[in-house]
């Protein structure tokens, strides 16, 4: 029994490298049995007899327009073919439902209920293929590897102690360990999770983020891991650059660009400020956000220039002029928009202008005054008010300057997407290293340029 592609006639050894599903293709979260004993949890009322139970794991087995009933019986089978012990499995399954389904009080042993599920659900072969299949081979995993990384985030949380070891679970660790070991490490890990989100057990950062390593590494639907998951988050720092994309200004700039949006400015603004990624501690969209708008705003340029470079980043989607504000106006109301939140989310934090980074600065200069003649054979938005590529170039280099070299250089990436300029390899190098320096994450730079890079 194995939820993982079958093996081939080399591949006998459990401890050998094995293909997985790409979960993620066919899942929105959770699935297979922990997402039952999920279901079970959230049931309201009082604690669910067994036909609830039953109903509840048709509606597992029917996620993934049916596809839910190949990890399902896959679970049940690996649990049934393991060596695991009976009142192992059950205290792993009434951690996971909060206690409020036990086979023992409707007459069944663990192993005995875990039949009767297979029977309607056995372990089968998948039928069909996700509707928009991805390009990407299904993962291949070192079995070995990743029960030892399981078994070692199982422990991580039961040296935590508190609720993960307390009675009537004080067997819990050694529990999910057998699992993991005796017959998924992939199964031993959702239930994990879910043991963590019923119980309401925070984890560290660094777990976390060891949890969301797991979660790339099984393709599993990014919000299995995050969702509902109580996490003990480092203080918002707006210097920390733990965001893999871009940020601040320029890609709150970006959500404008376009003839056509579902939102209005001010929802759009919303949106942008609250659009935390799954790694940031909450408030992180906003409090980067808001140094970019106060640096611009106690800086000496004049809002002409302010106008200029929004325009410039944003392709005039939105045009603040026209809108009735001025530059300063505009990031006025940003820096409003970041305060508020962060007020409800991060009451803590304590935002200001932090000192600015110039050691880059003449490494940016360069790249600048080298791509100005190539920005100026272009316009941004030539059918809406051309703004000459040289204008806004001089925009950007006064930012350099008089502002802070990390913002222009992420104004001067967004300006090359932008008009589309062509970069040599080199310069392509150039800005990677100094992305890196400045710490983007790792799509930041090449998101933006690589299209860009030409060869000849």
């Amino acid at each position: 029994m194995t939820r993982r592609i079958p093996p081939g006639p080399d591949e006998e050894d459990k401890d050998m490298a094995r293909r997985r599903e790409r979960y993620g293709e066919f899942y929105e979260g959770d699935f297979g049995l922990s997402e039952l004993s999920g279901r079970v949890h959230a049931s309201k009322g009082p604690p669910p007899d067994l036909p609830t139970v039953l109903g509840l794991a048709a509606d597992v087995a029917g996620l993934g327009e049916g596809e839910g009933a190949v990890e399902l019986g896959t679970d049940l089978g690996l649990l049934l073919d393991s060596a695991v012990p009976d009142e192992a499995l059950r205290t792993v399954w009434r951690a996971a439902t909060g206690g409020r389904f036990d086979p023992a009080g409707h007459g069944a042993d663990f192993r005995g209920w875990l039949r009767r599920l297979a029977e309607l659900y056995p372990a089968r072969a998948r039928e069909r293929t996700p509707r928009h299949w991805s390009l990407l081979p299904p993962p291949v995993i070192e079995e070995a590897d990743l029960r030892e990384d399981v078994v070692a985030e199982i422990r991580a949380s039961a040296a935590e102690g508190g609720a993960f070891v307390a009675p009537p679970f004080a067997g819990l660790p050694g529990a999910l360990e057998s699992i993991a070991r005796e017959a998924d490490a992939d199964l031993a890990l959702r239930l994990l999770l879910r043991v963590l989100k019923v119980r309401r057990i925070a984890v560290g950062k660094a777990q976390y983020d060891r949890l969301m390593a797991l979660d790339e590494r099984l393709a599993y639907p990014g919000p299995l891991v995050y969702d509902d998951l109580a996490v003990r988050w480092p203080p918002v720092d707006p210097t920390r650059r733990d965001a893999e994309g871009d940020f601040g200004l320029t890609a709150l700039a970006s959500r404008f660009a376009g003839p056509w949006h579902a939102h209005t400015p001010r929802e759009i603004l919303a949106l942008a400020v609250a659009d935390d990624e799954t790694g940031q501690t909450p408030g992180s969209a906003a409090a980067v956000l808001l140094q970019d708008a106060l640096r611009l705003l106690e800086s000496p340029l004049p809002t002409a220039v302010i106008v200029t470079l929004w325009a410039a980043a944003s392709e005039r989607g939105y045009d603040i002029e026209r809108a009735g504000a001025d530059g300063g106006e505009w990031l006025r109301t940003i820096a409003a928009a970041c305060r508020d939140h962060l007020a409800e989310v991060a009451p803590d934090h304590r935002p200001g202008t932090l000192p600015v980074r110039t050691e880059h600065s003449g490494a940016v200069q360069d790249l600048l005054r080298e791509l100005t003649p190539e920005l100026a054979r272009r316009t941004v938005s030539p059918h809406a008010r051309p703004l000459p590529g040289a204008v806004a170039a001089d925009a950007v280099a006064r930012v350099v300057t008089e502002v802070d070299p990390e913002l222009g250089l992420r104004l001067l990436v967004r300006l090359l997407a932008v008009l589309a300029v062509p970069l040599t390899e080199e310069r392509y190098a150039r800005f990677r290293t100094l992305g890196e320096r400045f710490g983007y994450g790792a799509w930041h730079v090449s998101e933006a340029l690589e299209p860009l890079v030409r060869s000849d």
